[in-house]
Parts: C-alpha cells; sequence; structure tokens
C-alpha cells in the first residue's frame, strides 16, 4: 500500500498500474487476498485511493477463490477510480493523463473477469449470456468518452492516446456478444482521428484485425485484405498464435479475390484445414471442395468462416466453366457442356435452368464477360478476356 502512496503521489502511471494488475505476481501472494480489507487501506491511503485498493485486494481474494463474479463486481469499482481521476483533472482544468496506464491495466482486468463470470454463471445455467460483457462494456465507453472530448490538453498530455486501447477491449466485447453494429460510431472515431498513424503498432494492429473482420462479414473484401494483410505484416514474428488467428480471416478473403496461398504458409501456421480448398477452388473442382467444408466444418463454423467459404463455391465454378471454354475453344459454348461439366463434379438434381441461373449470377459479377442465348441455348462469351481475374472484379 505504500507503494501506491508512492505511485499516486510521484504520479507515475506505470508503477500504479503494475500494482493494479492481475498480471503482476502480488496478485498471488496470500497475505494480500483479503476478503475486507477497507481499515487497512483507510489507515495508509487518503479517499479515493483507499476504495480503490481496497477493492483491488477484496478481487485477488475473490479470484484465489475462483469467484469469478464478485472478482468482477470489485473490479468495477477499480475501474471507476481512473474514471474519478480523469474527471478531476477536467473539473481541475489539469492537462494530465498519468492515469491512463492504470486504466488500460484495469480496463483489461474488467473485462478478463466479466467474460471468466460470464462463463462461471453460465455453467451454473445462471444469468443472461452476454449480460456481464454488456455492462462491463457500458463502464469502458464511460472511459472512452472521457479520453475522445479531452480537446484542452496538449497532444503528449491528451487523453486521446487512450482511445485505441478501449476501442479494441470493446471491439473483443462486441465480436464475443455478437454486436458489431456498435463497432461503426468507434471506427468512425479512430478514422476522424489525428493520431490514428500515432497510436502503438501493437494496438494498431489489434484495431486492424478486429476492423478486418468486420469489413469481411460486411463483405467488403477489399478493404477487408487492405487491413487484415496489415496486421499479418505488422504483428510481431514472434506471435505465431496471433498471425495464425489473422490468417484464418485473411485467407478466405485472399482467396474470393482470387489470390490462393501456398501449401507451405498453411503449413507453416498449422492451418491444413484450408489445404483442400485451396486445390478445389483453383482446379474448378466442386466435387472437392463440398468434401472439404463438410470435413472440416466444425473447424471453420468455430471460427466464424463456413458461410463466407460457402461463397468460393461461386469461384470454383468460373474455374470449372473457363475449363470447359479452355476445352471447346469457342466463343459460344452451349449450355449442354456446362451441365455435363457440373453432373460430372456430383452437383445434385441440377438441370438446364439451374445452369443458367449460375451463368447469370457469374456474368452479373463481373467473373464472365458475355452473355446468356436463350434461343440457341449458348453462352456467347467476349473474345477478349472472357474470364477477368478475380482480383479485378469488385
Amino acid at each position: 500500500m505504500s507503494y501506491v502512496l508512492e505511485a499516486i503521489d510521484t504520479r507515475d502511471g506505470v508503477f500504479c498500474a503494475e500494482l493494479l494488475s492481475f498480471k503482476h505476481p502480488h496478485v498471488a501472494n496470500p497475505r494480500l487476498q483479503l476478503p475486507s480489507p477497507e481499515e487497512k487501506c483507510q489507515q495508509v491511503l487518503e479517499p479515493p485511493y483507499d476504495e480503490m485498493v481496497a477493492a483491488h485486494l477484496r478481487c485477488t481474494y475473490a479470484a484465489a477463490n475462483h469467484d469469478f463474479v464478485e472478482a468482477y463486481k470489485c473490479q468495477t469499482v477499480v475501474v471507476q477510480y481512473p474514471l474519478l481521476q480523469f474527471l478531476k483533472a477536467f473539473q481541475a482544468h489539469k492537462e494530465e493523463n498519468w492515469a491512463l496506464h492504470m486504466m488500460y491495466a484495469v480496463a483489461l482486468d474488467l473485462r478478463i473477469f466479466a467474460n471468466n463470470a460470464e462463463q462461471q454463471l453460465s455453467k451454473k445455467g445462471k444469468g443472461k449470456v452476454g449480460d456481464m460483457l454488456e455492462k462491463a462494456a457500458e463502464q469502458l465507453m464511460s472511459c472512452f468518452r472521457i479520453c475522445a472530448s479531452d480537446n484542452r490538453a496538449g497532444i503528449d498530455d491528451s487523453k486521446k492516446w487512450g482511445m485505441l486501447f478501449l476501442i479494441n477491449q470493446l471491439f473483443k466485447i462486441y465480436f464475443k456478444i455478437n454486436k458489431l453494429h456498435l463497432c461503426k460510431p468507434l471506427i468512425r472515431a479512430i478514422d476522424s482521428s489525428n493520431l490514428k498513424d500515432d497510436y502503438t503498432i501493437a494496438q494498431r494492429v489489434t484495431y486492424k484485425y478486429y476492423v478486418g473482420r468486420k469489413a469481411m462479414f460486411d463483405s467488403d473484401f477489399k478493404q477487408a485484405e487492405e487491413y487484415l494483410s496489415f496486421a499479418f505484416q505488422h504483428c510481431h514474428r514472434s506471435c505465431q498464435k496471433n498471425k495464425r488467428m489473422i490468417l484464418i480471416y485473411l485467407l478466405p478473403v485472399k482467396m474470393l479475390l482470387g489470390h490462393m496461398p501456398t501449401n507451405q504458409l498453411l503449413r507453416k501456421y498449422d492451418l491444413l484445414q484450408f489445404v483442400d480448398v485451396t486445390k478445389a477452388v483453383s482446379e474448378g473442382n466442386l466435387l472437392l471442395l463440398n468434401e472439404a467444408l463438410a470435413k472440416h466444418e466444425t473447424f471453420f463454423i468455430r471460427c466464424g468462416i463456413f458461410l463466407i467459404l460457402e461463397k468460393l463455391k461461386i469461384i470454383t465454378y468460373r474455374n470449372l466453366f473457363k475449363k470447359v471454354y479452355q476445352l471447346l475453344k469457342t466463343h459460344q459454348l452451349p449450355l449442354d457442356a456446362f451441365l455435363v461439366a457440373l453432373m460430372f463434379m456430383q452437383v445434385d438434381d441440377v438441370d438446364i435452368d439451374e445452369v443458367q441461373c449460375i451463368l447469370a449470377n457469374l456474368i452479373y459479377m463481373g467473373h464472365i464477360k458475355g452473355y446468356i442465348s436463350h434461343q440457341h441455348q449458348k453462352l456467347v462469351v467476349s473474345k477478349q478476356n472472357p474470364f477477368p481475374p478475380l482480383s479485378t472484379v469488385s
């Protein structure tokens, strides 16, 4: 407690953050895991610091006893302290942001405890799904508003430096509770910020990863590729697990844009689930694609990319029909030829009407340059570049 007092007196935000973080070894000390530390805290610290540290010690006690619901409740009190500190600084017109590091530490732990509490309640069949995380998000939003509205401080002392960290924590919650629409105002806040290129690279990588994933779900594949590629390229080479996580979303996006991954890359990041998918799309092999998606369905669904990978079927049709064009070497292709190709790929209950429907979709999407002649039952394709490269199709 004397260390906390010293850190607060000297405005040492980094040291104070360590003393309030569950990453610091002090949380494993049984002498600090106290159920009722209020009196001891009041002897050493002034209000509201005594309340903050007491809540932190109660939190260590609850966490040690695996009572994450209580730990979460205690952590909410700890989070309120940086809020008070910022508000007090505003009222006194002080230009300072030393408490930002404290806020990073306690906000991170708040999200983790909310997640743990949620899982604990779920196992007991209690509570509403996502309720704890939503409440945690509300507190983090309160912190975010204070940081975002700091227009008085100079750039070095601005609380706006805390915005991206909080946004990343909020993204993690919104993705977890499947409320991606709540990300939009946060993305706008960063897009309009003059600090967006000056945050730490780690924070920017996390941000680009989540915004890239959102773009993917919104079917904005070019933006998804840009953001996820940035995240992958700038993620530290030692963080193999994170790079693999980024690739899980970057690979389907790249494939939809016509860039197929190498087997070497898939082996390096232990993503062999994509080997047959890549082979199938490249070869226009619908049979293999359906088999690969069925075989690894559990993995793809768990990652949330199964429906995105289903979209690869249209690319696979395009590559299969391109082979038909290359075999027949004519610009007037009988529809029956495509029907035979689909039957060869064991596509169930396919008829000439379905062939026309698939071709019409491919023409509409820009994957084939041509038109269907219903009178002659033929696909008439352009003499120049009838199957444009996927990367050029918007």
